[in-house]
This record gives C-alpha cells, sequence and structure tokens, in this order.
C-alpha cells in the first residue's frame, strides 16, 4: 500500500496518524494548531471527519435536547462540530504546501465521500461506524481515483470485516490496498477490552492485508505493543487539551504525549533488528575480554 510518498507494509516504518476528528471544536485555528503539533511530533498524516449531517443522523435524533457551546440541540452540537467546503480549502491549503503533511478524512456518507474525493486525498477511511453500510463502501470502491481504503474494526463481527473487505476486492481492489485496523469503539477503551491479540487474529485471516491499530486508551505502552506485534499503521486521538469540551478529548493524547509516542515507536522499530542470531561488532572487544573459551 503506498499513501501520498509512504509506503506501508512488512519492512516499512509505521504509518502514524494523528487523528484529530472533530476535536478541533469547529475552529480552524485549534485544527491548525493540532496540524502543527501532529507535524512537530513527526506523524505521517492527520485525519478529520466528514458528515452530512441530514443523511447520517434522523431528524428524531437531532431534536433531541444537548447542551453545548453551539446550543441546545443534537442538531446545532452536531453543526458546531462540522467543517464545511471553506474549512477544507483552508486545511488543505495548509496541510499541503505549508506543512507538507498528509490530510485525510473518514466520511459518514456518499456526498462526504463525493466531497473529500474533489481534494484528492490519498486514502479512503472507513470509519468503524460505516463498516456495514455497503452503499458508501460501493461508491469508494467504484470510484475512478482508485485509493487505497483503510477500514476499522471497531463494533463489527468477522463476517461484516469479511463483507466489507469484499466489497473493494470484487471492484478490483488487490488486498495489499485494503488495510484492517484493530479497534474497539469505545472512548476511552479499559485495558481489559482492548484485546490486542485481535491484531494477531486479523493478520492470520487476512494474510495479504497491511493490519494496523486504532485505539482510544489512555497512555502509550499498548500501542507499543500493538506496532511490537506487527501493526504497520497506527491511529491515536490528538486534542490540544484532554479536558476540552467533546466526546473524544478524553481518549485522546495532548501533544507532548503524542511526540513520545512517535518517538518511541521509532526507537521500536531500531531495536527490532533483523533476527538474526551473530555477534555483532561491538560485542568483539568484549569477547575477546570475557570469553574463556573461544
Amino acid at each position: 500500500m503506498k499513501i501520498g510518498n509512504k509506503l506501508i507494509g512488512p519492512g516499512q516504518p509505521c504509518f502514524v496518524t494523528a487523528e484529530i476528528g472533530i476535536n478541533h471544536n469547529g475552529s480552524v485555528e485549534i485544527a491548525k494548531n493540532l496540524i502543527d503539533s501532529a507535524q512537530t511530533a513527526s506523524c505521517d498524516a492527520v485525519k478529520f471527519q466528514k458528515r452530512t449531517i441530514d443523511v447520517v443522523y434522523s431528524k428524531e435524533e437531532l431534536d433531541k435536547p444537548r447542551e453545548s457551546p453551539w446550543g441546545t440541540t443534537n442538531r446545532q452540537q452536531k453543526e458546531g462540530l462540522e467543517f464545511g467546503l471553506n474549512e477544507y480549502l483552508e486545511i488543505d491549503c495548509y496541510c499541503r504546501h505549508e506543512k507538507n503533511i498528509i490530510w485525510f478524512a473518514s466520511a459518514w456518507d456518499i456526498e462526504s465521500a463525493e466531497f473529500l474525493d474533489s481534494f484528492d486525498i490519498s486514502v479512503w477511511k472507513v470509519a468503524s461506524a460505516c463498516v456495514t453500510d455497503l452503499e458508501v463502501l460501493t461508491y469508494m470502491a467504484s470510484c475512478k481515483s482508485g485509493k487505497p481504503v483503510i477500514i476499522s474494526t471497531g463494533m463489527s463481527t468477522l463476517e461484516e470485516v469479511q463483507r466489507a473487505v469484499k466489497v473493494f476486492q470484487v471492484a478490483g481492489y488487490d488486498n495489499s490496498d485494503i488495510a484492517l485496523l484493530s479497534c474497539v469503539s469505545t472512548y476511552p477503551t479499559p485495558i481489559n477490552e482492548l484485546n490486542l491479540l485481535k491484531i494477531v487474529t486479523l493478520q492470520k485471516l487476512f494474510p495479504d492485508h497491511p493490519i494496523g491499530y486504532s485505539g482510544h486508551e489512555v497512555g502509550l505502552w499498548t500501542t507499543l505493543a500493538a506496532v511490537a506485534m506487527g501493526a504497520c499503521i497506527v491511529e491515536r486521538h490528538l486534542t490540544l487539551d484532554r479536558s476540552s469540551y467533546g466526546s473524544d478529548q478524553a481518549a485522546s493524547l495532548e501533544p507532548k504525549a503524542f511526540a513520545k509516542l512517535v518517538e518511541e515507536i521509532r526507537d521500536l522499530e531500531r531495536a527490532k533488528g533483523d533476527g538474526k542470531i551473530d555477534i555483532i561488532k561491538s560485542e568483539m572487544p568484549i569477547r575477546e575480554k570475557l570469553r574463556r573459551f573461544k
């Protein structure tokens, strides 16, 4: 798989995405600050979420009362968090021309997928909520752009994941262009619910596919464990302040923690080595000094 100029798969560096999602709280300036933080942390990409509010949510859901900085209904909250054309034009320019970082977004409906396709993003992202939306998946798979796809597998059965993958296979996708992310859709996810062995299961069931990890836990070490288990894509939420308003903030990493995560992922990659059992050059003087029997 190739996203932008980044190769993904065995032998390649882990592709690290900072999920901005809706943590910008409707502010382009906050979004830019988050992009800055992702770039400073040496992330490979930033990711947003795009929805057509009246398609994704029913009128009954949107009419429900909900206190937020934007009003007293669910609709006002959803609309307050949603970026439109002008905001994404600014984000696109900022990422491409000022920060040189890949950006993409998960599309929650066909109109949003068409919108994102107009920006020539590098990859489709299927959110866990959309794994069973065959209409959206079919649209993505049939687009002439032929973008690779990353599918998060939270709150999904194996059969639902297999069906989603099949949509892209039938459209002619190579398995190497269909990535699957182990994911649990709780925010934040308790340690005992992470089930990191799902990574191993996905590797066995989908051996020709890039397998990654989308985490919503608090802390870093479990994500490092996922990389050690072979995750070649990592996605974690990024926030400027975990105490900020928003449903995803508590399951996010602040900039210093995110930078530490990327640093430790790169250290882990260096530490893995090639697995060969042999004497390395720096051991030779110690060997000569300490070995009584050659």
